[in-house]
């Protein structure tokens, strides 16, 4: 990498805040109703276009919902391992978090003064509101267009490549433009991960291309904790057929407003699994392990899927999923006479940076929210509640950077610039054989098979063993240009996320939630009922421990 540190070009804020979905956003504007100098910088948007719902406890529908039952429900859909602090806030702060949506234009779908909610699975009763026209991009054009009236810089296009670290705290970020060679080290007091989560780390995966597991490496390149990594959803309804369509996850809501799942011989098959309530009140994992049941006990559909019929919704109901009908038409598939092929592919992460109340990691300077945080849903996280976190977590992530007491004078800036893009440049002079696109196909192909819905101890440390190797593994000869470059240090980050997901899943002799060990059926409460903790040692090495439930 031919990019001198004293090159870098240079700015100066109160709070950086790292993403621009949703979580970022909510950050951002949180954080400039401080009084602070906030910048935004992101590559995209992230996932967050793609939310269908938000959970909260309105009780529009059904009265008896509330924040208690809400509270609930996270922690038996979490099957206990959640942090209940951020469970507490959520469950009290949602309402909230949706009113001051409503109050900068959000269109959430409502009938007079009463939302409109859905029945997502996991939840006891309706509370997931929604813009039927696409809650996520309604949301973020709404959040953009608050933080450029607040006086948030947005530095739109760039990479975050590395914290800013000095003395054990974090003082800023080093960004990146990926397709030229500039690099920018903007100076905060407070830097805020809302990066998203995993990305693609496997071959079948609802991710976007610019989620690339950045914030997981960033956090733990800086010293900080990362909880339950060994628990990646699996979302039970991605749409594999049309192939238009291949990718789209349909709603679990449409099952609570009456769509049904079929296998190849046109069984209601959850009938079986969840006898009372068949597609309802039951949680994403389950779901998914039902599904999946289905299909590799050679029930399913010649193309590995199951049928999500669509044709049991009143039409009505079917045509407020705006954006599902139009892409299903789209694709040449009308959703009234028959419903698209569908299969669980794995969609997010449970675990991530471990926060506290003011979503703090722990590490001076350095906060988290959102996806790229973690300790809030435990083992599965409720459908609809993926948009919570993002409005609740990123408010108050925004708010707890604001109020940063990492100062700025008094720096060594030249250093802490130099130790930065050093550390990057190692990264290119890595002695890898492989190339980092290869590197990124072998991660893909070891984790579906090593730490897929099913899991083995022997197949986990197997991976978890050639996941350390890959991590060096990226070769970008004597003289790497920009975007090989870029894509090495993309291709380590997959392969430390990825190993930290096998460790962790190999540590936890059990099975809960999203986490299924074949060889360690049954939960175990006395020995597990504690987080997997992760930190970087002294030598940058891997460290494990367990960390009790707050």
């Amino acid at each position: 990498m031919k990019v001198r540190a004293d090159a870098v070009a240079t700015s100066e804020t109160d709070v950086l805040v790292l993403g621009g979905g949703i979580a970022g956003h909510r950050a951002a504007a949180a954080a400039c109703q401080q009084g602070v100098a906030v910048s935004l910088a992101y590559l995209a948007r992230g996932a967050s276009i793609f939310i269908i719902g938000c959970n909260a406890p309105f009780g529009h529908v059904d009265a008896r919902d509330g924040p208690d039952v809400y509270f609930d429900d996270m922690i038996r859909g979490g099957y206990g391992l959640n942090d209940r602090r951020l469970v507490r806030i959520v469950a009290d702060q949602a309402t909230k978090a949706i009113e001051e949506l409503r109050a900068i234009g959000v269109p959430f779908a409502a009938e007079n003064s009463r939302l409109r909610q859905r029945h997502l699975s996991g939840n006891t009763y309706p509370r997931s509101v929604y813009v039927p026209e696409g809650t996520g991009r309604v949301i973020l054009e709404h959040l953009a267009r608050q933080c450029e009236a607040l006086g948030a810089t947005t530095l739109a296009g760039w990479k975050a490549v590395s914290l800013l670290c000095d003395h054990g705290e974090v003082v800023g970020a080093l960004l990146a433009k990926p397709r030229e060679p500039r690099l920018l080290a903007v100076r905060a007091r407070a830097v805020v991960l809302a990066l998203g989560g995993i990305g693609r780390i496997y071959e079948d995966s609802t991710y976007p291309a610019d989620v690339a597991a950045d914030a997981y490496a960033l956090a733990f390149d800086a010293g900080a904790r990362l909880i339950d990594m060994e628990f990646v959803q699996f979302e039970p309804v991605v749409t594999v057929w049309p192939e238009a369509c291949r990718g789209m996850e349909m709603p679990t809501a449409m099952l609570g407003d009456g769509a049904t799942l079929l296998n190849a011989a046109g069984e209601r098959f959850m009938l079986r699994h969840n006898p009372e309530y068949g597609e309802k009140r039951i949680e994403k994992a389950r779901l998914s392990l039902a599904i999946q049941r289905e299909i590799d006990e050679g029930r399913g559909l010649p193309d590995g899927s199951v049928l999500f019929d669509t044709t049991q919704v009143p039409k009505a109901q079917l045509e407020s999923y705006v954006a599902h009908v139009r892409r299903l038409r789209a694709a040449g598939l009308e959703p009234t006479r028959k419903g698209p092929h569908v299969r669980p592919a794995a969609h997010s992460e449970m675990g991530g940076v471990a926060i506290d109340e003011s979503c703090w990691s722990g590490v001076p300077g350095l906060f988290a929210c959102g996806e790229s945080a973690g300790g809030l849903h435990g083992a599965s996280r409720l459908a609809g509640n993926g948009g919570s976190d993002t409005v609740v977590t990123g408010a108050v992530a925004g708010r707890g950077a604001a109020a940063s007491n990492v100062t700025l004078a008094g720096r060594d800036w030249p250093r802490i610039v130099d130790d930065a893009v050093d550390r990057l440049r190692a990264v290119a002079q890595q002695a890898g054989a492989m190339a980092p696109d290869e590197v990124k196909q072998r991660i893909r192909e070891l984790m579906p098979r090593a730490a897929g819905i099913w899991r083995r101890g022997d197949e986990l440390a197997k991976a978890a063993r050639e996941l350390e190797g890959l991590q060096s593994q990226s070769t970008t000869g004597p003289d790497p240009d920009w975007k090989t470059w870029i894509k090495a240090l993309e291709a380590r980050n997959m392969a430390l996320t990825a190993r930290l997901v096998a460790e962790g899943a190999l540590a936890r002799c059990e099975s809960r939630g999203a986490h299924q060990r074949l060889d360690c059926p049954d939960p175990d409460d006395e020995r597990w009922l504690h987080h997997v903790a992760f930190h970087r040692g002294p030598d940058g090495e891997v460290v494990r421990g367990i960390e009790a439930i707050r």
